[in-house]
């Protein structure tokens, strides 16, 4: 089967491809779509580069929004109804308390930062979202870059691994989030998949058991005829170089480099265990096996906390999921080093009502919310910002989700001021407002 579009438009897809880049031959179809146009990200820039903090960032999306009572601004003095029904226990802070199903993050908090003045207006899921996933306030639509998919651009694709990789996928309500909006797809997230599935495989880097290296190079080379075809017809730029993309997802097929990156069956058993035998706890594994292996861009979606209704049932699930896969994530990622130059974030898109509704469940909330930092320089045991009796409104410092992404590209050396081209020739700055949380660095 062949499809090709060689119509001068560059219209989009729900996928996030342009109809342009849209070009798909038989068995190579997943290399066609998806892999090519995740390599064809530009170059590193070297010259002139600003000093950076990180050379990469991990980011734990809580889709759906943890609530922040119950788990890092617990308010034990409040009214039955605010507090709930968890106690605090103590952790490796001295003074600092959190919620008693995380006895294990709790042991973590001397290696990373708490911000307990996340905040902004609004209270829908799409477009609080998109909001805090790319710094810009738009619509449910997604019109705005997510920060990963920006980082994609502006490091391009080093290597043999994609910059930009979404463990399982990108975050999804009704449709996916976290996109490259007008990007186009070369700076989309891979998608890996379930990494907690038996035998796990990630269907674009598994090669087809009936094709071999020559029947591979064959059908490239009937690729590139039709680039040349495209070329020709339309002088289509993102056509004619797609020979080289279709040949770097062809060398990713065969690369033990990114084979390595994704296999996460080569890890130890009791690591496994260690993370949790979840799909949560495995996507944290297998976000530090990407950093280690040069992925620039991690978010690992763990959604599921959007409790309107029975929300201490829901918590009693999934809470101590959450402290086992993070807190191993936080002391693996420490022991080996990598948080020295790995940006590791987790938040969600707002936090929860102060008050228990009459379901027994707290409801969208973005006027305030929890944050954690960790490595590429942030403090150890710190914690910042501050909320009212009831955890309601923030009282000191607040954070905004421009700050947070503004924090995240200054970490990385890319300056956020900077005009990036849109397809329609329109300059636009990758951020509109923010300031980096200076606060959270040592």
């Amino acid at each position: 089967m062949l499809s090709v579009n060689l119509s001068s438009k560059s219209s989009g897809l729900c996928s996030g491809q342009s109809r342009r880049d849209f070009l798909r031959l038989g068995a190579l179809a997943p290399l066609g779509l998806s892999l090519p146009s995740l390599l064809a990200a530009e170059k590193v820039r070297t010259a002139g580069a600003p000093a950076v903090r990180a050379k990469s960032v991990l980011l734990v999306f809580l889709g759906g929004g943890i609530s922040h009572h119950d788990t890092f601004d617990l308010k034990p003095d409040a009214v039955e109804e605010i507090r709930g029904k968890y106690k605090g226990i103590p952790t490796s802070v001295p003074g600092l308390h959190v919620g008693e199903l995380m006895p294990k993050i709790a042991k973590i908090m001397d290696k990373v930062s708490l911000i307990r003045s996340g905040s902004h207006e609004n209270d829908h899921h799409e477009t609080a979202t998109n909001w805090v996933l790319s710094g810009r306030f738009g619509t449910p639509f997604g019109d705005h870059p997510a920060i990963g998919a920006v980082v994609a651009h502006e490091t391009g694709f080093s290597g043999l691994v994609p910059p930009y990789v979404a463990v399982p996928k990108n975050p999804s309500f009704t449709w996916e989030l976290g996109k490259s909006a007008w990007l186009g797809g070369r700076n989309e997230s891979f998608k890996c998949g379930n990494p907690n599935d038996a035998n796990f495989k990630v269907r674009d880097l598994a090669a087809n058991s009936l094709l071999t290296p020559a029947s591979i190079e064959r059908r490239r080379t009937m690729l590139q005829t039709i680039d040349q075809l495209g070329a020709r017809v339309q002088g289509s730029d993102q056509i004619a170089t797609y020979d080289e993309f279709g040949q770097k997802a062809t060398e990713m097929i065969f690369s033990p480099k990114a084979q390595e990156a994704f296999s996460i069956d080569k890890e130890a058993a009791a690591m496994r265990d260690d993370y949790g035998r979840s799909e949560f706890g495995q996507s944290c594994l297998m976000a530090r096996r990407l950093i280690e292996n040069g992925v620039r861009f991690v978010t690992v979606n763990y959604a599921g906390w959007d409790h309107h209704e029975k929300i201490f049932t829901g918590l009693d699930k999934k809470l101590p999921e959450f402290d086992q896969g993070f807190s191993a994530l936080i002391r693996d990622m420490d022991e080996r080093g990598l948080l020295e130059d790995t940006l590791v974030a987790c938040f969600g898109e707002f936090g929860r009502t102060p008050k228990v509704n009459d379901k027994g469940g707290r409801d969208h909330w973005g006027r305030a919310g929890s944050m954690i930092f960790a490595g590429a320089g942030v403090k150890r045991g710190f914690v910042l910002g501050s909320t009212d009796k009831n955890g309601a409104f923030v009282t000191d410092r607040p954070v905004r989700p421009a700050d947070v992404a503004w924090t995240i590209y200054d970490a990385l050396g890319i300056d956020p001021t900077k005009e990036i081209v849109t397809p329609e020739g329109r300059p636009v700055s990758i951020l509109a407002e923010g300031a980096t949380v200076n606060e959270l660095f040592a």
